[in-house]
């Protein structure tokens, strides 16, 4: 499938317009910054997207199946497809944990969403290498079609994200340790 020059026009486009708000926006200096802090504005979208992305990770999981079925029947395709659970597993454990961790508001939630994206590629990489290696066949085969896609539009998007995360007023009050202790008086 080829792409003319109007399909990367759109994608520029959804992607482009997005990222200029979210950099004006983060960028632009308040009337009173102590008034930023809290789950709003651009913070509650990275919020909802936070919130659904261990359920996007399982639904890829489940969508999957079919392949796995297919898998199933070649030598040594279990471990293969175990291995790809596992990975998956693990990195919707992460996601979890970096979900917990913003919604307790700590203030290591920015190097947990940092390591959440730098894992993005990791996991796609390993679960590409791991099952080229058990089931013997050239990594362009494991790779074939459109897998690079999904992982590499996941990662420019959780990567746009992690700079919002790191410049932002309202995230860099939201997730110290006074918020911290404000949320654990409120309990």
């Amino acid at each position: 499938m080829q792409f003319s020059i109007w399909h990367w026009a759109i994608v520029l486009l959804l992607v482009g317009v997005p990222v200029f708000f979210a950099v004006r926006s983060a960028a632009g200096p308040s009337q009173n910054p102590g008034d930023l802090v809290g789950f709003g504005g651009w913070l509650m979208l990275l919020a909802i997207g936070q919130t659904l992305a261990p359920f996007r990770t399982m639904a890829e999981l489940f969508s999957s199946s079919e392949g796995y079925r297919q898998l199933m029947t070649l030598p040594n395709g279990p471990l293969a497809v175990c291995g790809e659970i596992v990975l998956l597993l693990g990195f919707t454990l992460l996601q979890l944990v970096v979900l917990v961790a913003m919604l307790r508001r700590s203030p290591r939630f920015k190097q947990l969403f940092l390591c959440q994206w730098i894992a993005i590629p990791f996991v796609f990489a390993l679960d590409a290498v791991w099952t080229s290696t058990i089931l013997g066949a050239p990594i362009s085969q494991v790779l074939a079609g459109d897998a690079l896609a999904a992982p590499i539009a996941g990662f420019v998007l959780t990567g746009i994200w992690v700079a919002y995360v790191f410049k932002s007023v309202r995230v860099r009050n939201t997730f110290t340790r006074a918020a911290t202790s404000e949320v654990a008086t409120a309990s």
